[in-house]
């Protein structure tokens, strides 16, 4: 029997209880269980560097969304959840605290200093796992993990060590991108490029041996203190000649080669560049195929190293001025013209990165991405939109190998170590016992860490169990659907399907399911320096999490932006409360009844229509969902529950409810038609808002153990009832027709009228038969008198013509006749324009002979309409004219 709900929808009182109740009843957990097809997925674990924030929310929201409905559907569903190390983010988070306190990071040590990080990442992983049960996701905490926990330490040294020892690691100096403020090096996908204002500045080189100069232009006049070459195309007619020969760098008075290579445009600039491998990838490898020596200018802190002469010591922008400066006093400026361009920053502390020459740990690329670039043609990957394959495509079509090595003391060192006596590399979990190649027994391991991406890479099987051949992982992997942002297709989604193919042999998942970011009310990207960040636990302490997860969805398309405003919370929160004022409503009127299914429907046309609407939304949500058209879903279920069910079926099944006492059959029809369409609606719902479903459900049926661990609604064609759906789509134009005119006409409520409906089809009448008492208080008339013809209805009725019918209000019951003239004279006027404007389009040749067939029978369709309307709009008003 089910019980009552309080008067008003409180999230606080339930949420929290709600939860708990759920995690003590192990609802989240998954076990190994060969009776059942798994569902899995892994949570891209949040950074151990503040709170959550909106991406988060949205995030974890269609991750849960998904979860709750896999298991429903009676899969084996497992979300596995976890925070990452989020190596130097956190790093520079942990120094700063330090610094606040006036400790020095250095001066702490290495292993002090890892011990406050471990604090760190103590507090907040705390405060993320609370973030996330607030909002309400269904993970299995039982088995949370963290990138540097043990297990996937284990996974970590085992694919360094397997990587090594198969080639594709290697220690070399290459370019790289370096982090002047956090001292590490970078990998491209930590680079953002944003557009900058800068300028060109050209300069002449004097040739050696002439008078004549080569003029170049560069964005970064200081690099040239480095450059050991000028490169021209070898097809540039204007400087065949000069190949072979040498220039002199200004300010530095040495000599350079001029060379040929086809890297240079030569219609771009001058068409001469000059070249400085140390500081540029493209100029790393023009040096690479001339022989070019590469001079480092910079040191780690982006001043002006000793190769730099007067310069060094000069930070980079003020070496900039300076020799900008020196270079049109000796006359080799030439101008400077301003010139916007991408500039690379650092993703977490947005300085200009600058590419150095560098001794640094690499994965050769170009072989471990051919099985993650077919995963994608052959269709054993697919993203959610189908669009985002291009760019993923794109990345690893292109990839260049992969600096992994990060300067930084938090994260996982490298396992590597140095012989002390003759420098030989052993890559091991462990020190060393001896040297392979001379013997000694001192050994300094590396001093780096890995790119925090390394460890992310293997998240979808290290967390389940892997290097180790587990039952988790023969069950649960390969993982299903990854949901992330399009943000991180390179750093992260790319990384894990090579690492799956290399280590696994099989892609992590099927699925990567694709959304974009929240933004504010104006569209801008949420962030610190504009100040435009949501809390989302000030909106969900503010709302509850129902209604921000509703928000969150609302309109959601895959991929796309969404903008975030606070009147959509409170809409959302107003969805809520009407969901629970009609459940209540519901419970109020069934509480103490034995309630049966009915035995036949065929007589209760609102019924089968409810249950047929009802039965169709269950196919159409089901479809969506699992296309992952979320919003889409969502906006149906929304439209469901608050238009057919709450605004319509409710108010239809009132009059049957409240005389009970005339026909209890009817009642109990209708009492039960509510229960179930309440129940189904709730479920389906479920995923959405878990929290406020759960509570009404568990009320509802409380002899259920919970509406989460409930079967998901199945299409039935038993439910299919059309002629029921015309008949009250009938009703439904009839009603909305009497309201119209009653508003049109300022009648008020109190002012009850007769309503004559005239219908030749005997079906749709008898139809309507049942549906006349609840008429009553829907379109507030004495009663609603179905016939075949106009007899007995007076001539001065007002009309209304719906599909099919025609609805006549007698005029008296009404309003005065000078404001129905009026009404009608406009009616007339709008009709003469639309009969116009359609009459227009037919009669032209153009518009007949080129737009498709459809649109012309379609304008066709609405004149014949139109010029009926105007008959008797014509009618009525000669009419009223003549009384």
């Amino acid at each position: 029997m089910s019980q009552k709900l309080e008067t008003t929808y409180n999230p606080k009182e339930i949420e929290s209880k709600l939860y708990e109740k759920w995690c003590e009843n192990k609802y989240f957990h998954a076990e190994v269980d060969r009776s059942r097809k798994p569902f899995t997925t892994v949570m891209p674990p949040p950074n151990i560097t503040g709170k959550l924030h909106m991406g988060h929310a949205l995030d974890n929201t269609l991750q849960d969304i998904l979860i709750r409905y896999k298991r429903m559907q009676g899969y084996n569903a497992l979300w596995v959840p976890g925070t990452d190390h989020a190596a130097i983010s956190t790093e520079v988070k942990v120094t700063n605290q330090l610094k606040e306190e006036g400790i020095d990071k250095k001066e702490l040590g290495r292993e002090k200093f890892l011990e406050r990080t471990w604090q760190w990442k103590e507090e907040y992983a705390g405060t993320i796992e609370d973030q996330l049960k607030k909002l309400g996701v269904s993970c299995d905490w039982d088995r949370e993990r963290f990138t540097m926990d043990e297990g996937c330490s284990k996974a970590v040294e085992e694919v360094f060590i397997k990587l090594y020892e198969e080639g594709y690691i290697y220690r070399g100096s290459r370019i790289i991108n370096w982090c002047p403020v956090c001292k590490t090096s970078l990998s491209d996908a930590e680079v953002e490029h944003e557009e900058q204002d800068g300028d060109f500045w050209h300069i002449k080189y004097p040739i050696v041996g002439s008078d004549a100069c080569l003029e170049i232009a560069t964005t970064r006049p200081e690099t040239m203190l480095g450059d050991t070459a000028i490169a021209v195309h070898p097809d540039d007619e204007r400087y065949k000649d000069l190949v072979g020969k040498k220039a002199i760098l200004p300010l530095v008075n040495r000599e350079i080669p001029i060379v040929a290579d086809y890297y240079v445009d030569k219609e771009f600039g001058t068409g001469a560049v000059k070249i400085t491998p140390a500081h540029d990838p493209n100029d790393f490898e023009v040096g690479k195929r001339h022989n070019l020596p590469e001079i480092n200018v910079m040191n780690d802190d982006a001043t002006i190293n000793e190769n730099g002469g007067k310069y060094a010591g000069m930070e980079r922008y003020e070496a900039r001025k300076v020799m900008v400066k020196d270079l049109e006093e000796q006359g080799y400026l030439v101008k400077v013209v301003p010139h916007s361009h991408n500039v690379g920053t650092h993703d977490r502390c947005h300085t200009t990165v600058e590419p150095m020459v560098k001794q640094q740990w690499f994965v050769r690329m170009e072989e471990l991405a051919k099985p993650a670039i077919e995963a994608v043609k052959n269709g054993d990957l697919k993203f959610v939109p189908e669009r985002f394959d291009k760019i993923y495509l794109h990345w690893l079509e292109n990839i260049r190998d992969w600096c992994i090595s990060r300067q930084i003391w938090w994260g996982h060192r490298i396992p590597a170590y140095y012989c002390d006596e003759c420098g030989d590399i052993v890559v091991s979990c462990d020190v060393p016992e001896k040297c392979p190649k001379c013997g000694c027994t001192h050994f300094t391991q590396d001093e780096d860490t890995l790119d925090t991406w390394f460890s992310s890479a293997l998240w979808p099987f290290s967390t389940l169990g892997w290097p180790e051949k587990t039952e988790d992982l023969d069950y649960f992997y390969p993982t299903d659907v990854l949901v992330t942002g399009y943000d991180i297709i390179f750093f992260w989604v790319i990384r894990m399907v090579f690492s799956g193919y290399a280590h696994t042999g099989k892609t992590p998942f099927h699925t990567v399911f694709i959304h974009g970011l929240v933004r504010d009310s104006q569209g801008r990207k949420m962030s610190k320096s504009l100040g435009n960040g949501i809390d989302p636990l000030e909106i969900i302490e503010q709302y509850g999490a129902d209604a921000l997860r509703m928000t969150l969805i609302t309109g959601n398309a895959p991929g796309n932006d969404m903008r975030f405003y606070n009147e959509r919370v409170e809409a959302s929160r107003n969805f809520a409360n009407k969901v629970w004022n009609a459940s209540r409503f519901i419970m109020m009127n069934i509480e103490d009844k034995e309630i049966t299914e009915p035995a036949d429907f065929k007589l209760r046309p609102a019924d089968r229509w409810i249950m047929s609407k009802c039965n169709n939304l269950v196919k159409d949500v089901t479809e969506n969902m699992d296309k992952y058209e979320l919003g889409i879903a969502l906006s149906k279920i929304y439209d469901f529950m608050w238009d057919e069910f709450c605004d319509w079926y409710i108010e239809i099944a009132k009059y049957r409810i409240y005389h009970v006492e005339e026909d209890q059959k009817s009642a109990n029809d209708a009492m039960w038609t509510l229960r179930e369409v309440l129940k189904k609606s709730l479920k389906l719902l479920h995923p959405y808002m878990p929290f406020v479903s759960e509570e009404i459900y568990g009320k509802l049926v409380p002899e259920e153990e919970s509406l989460m661990m409930s079967e998901w609604p199945k299409y039935d064609e038993k439910w299919n009832y059309p002629i029921a759906e015309n008949i009250v789509e009938h009703y439904k134009e009839i009603i909305r027709g009497i309201r119209n005119v009653r508003a049109k006409m300022n009648v008020p409520n109190s002012r009850k009228v007769t309503a004559y409906l005239v219908c030749e089809d005997q079906k749709l009448c008898t139809g309507l038969e049942y549906l006349r008492n609840s008429a009553q208080s829907m379109a507030f008339v004495n009663d609603l008198i179905i016939q075949h013809d106009k007899a007995g209805i007076a001539e001065d009725a007002v009309s209304i013509v719906v599909p099919d019918a025609t609805v006549y209000l007698p005029l008296e019951e009404l309003i005065d006749l000078e404001q129905e003239i009026e009404r009608l004279s406009k009616e007339e006027a709008r009709l003469e324009k639309e009969i116009a404007r359609a009459s227009g389009m037919l009669n032209n040749e153009r518009f007949v002979s080129k737009a498709p067939e459809a649109k012309v029978q379609e304008e066709r369709d609405k004149l014949e309409t139109y010029k009926q309307m105007m008959e008797q709009v014509k009618e009525r008003l000669a009419g009223l004219k003549a009384k």
